[in-house]
């Protein structure tokens, strides 16, 4: 499946890609709700549960979307196989996941073909 607009969904291999779009720039109280139920719903749905956000175009976000990050996460590893990771983080979004150490729990990658690349690994 392919779908574009504010969070566009692309695969690769057995890797699902969701791209945030520039609506996305700053994600905030106003935003963070509707994508995280997006998100979830996806989670629980996904053929494989093999998910990469590609943020690049994403320059802020608070403690409100880590929550959401963390629900999706959890909805995923209650599946076999389980992989999910970040991509393209601005500065201030990487600085604020590895202050909080959670790059130890979910990997950053560069760009999205980079955690394609390597979630894609047999």
């Amino acid at each position: 499946m392919q779908t574009s607009g504010p969070l566009a969904e692309l695969r690769d291999g057995n890797v699902t890609v969701i791209v945030f779009g520039e609506e996305f720039k700053h994600l905030d109280e106003t935003n963070v709700a509707e994508i995280g139920r997006k998100l979830l719903l996806l989670a629980e749905n996904l053929p494989q549960p093999i998910l990469v956000l590609d943020m690049q175009a994403t320059e802020f976000f608070g403690s409100s979307f880590i929550e959401s990050l963390f629900r999706v996460w959890k909805k995923l590893n209650t599946k076999d196989s389980a992989k999910f990771g970040l991509a393209g983080l601005q500065p201030y979004c990487r600085e604020v996941l590895e202050v909080t150490h959670l790059d130890k729990l979910w990997p950053l990658f560069d760009t999205r073909e980079a955690a394609c690349a390597d979630f894609n690994k047999v």
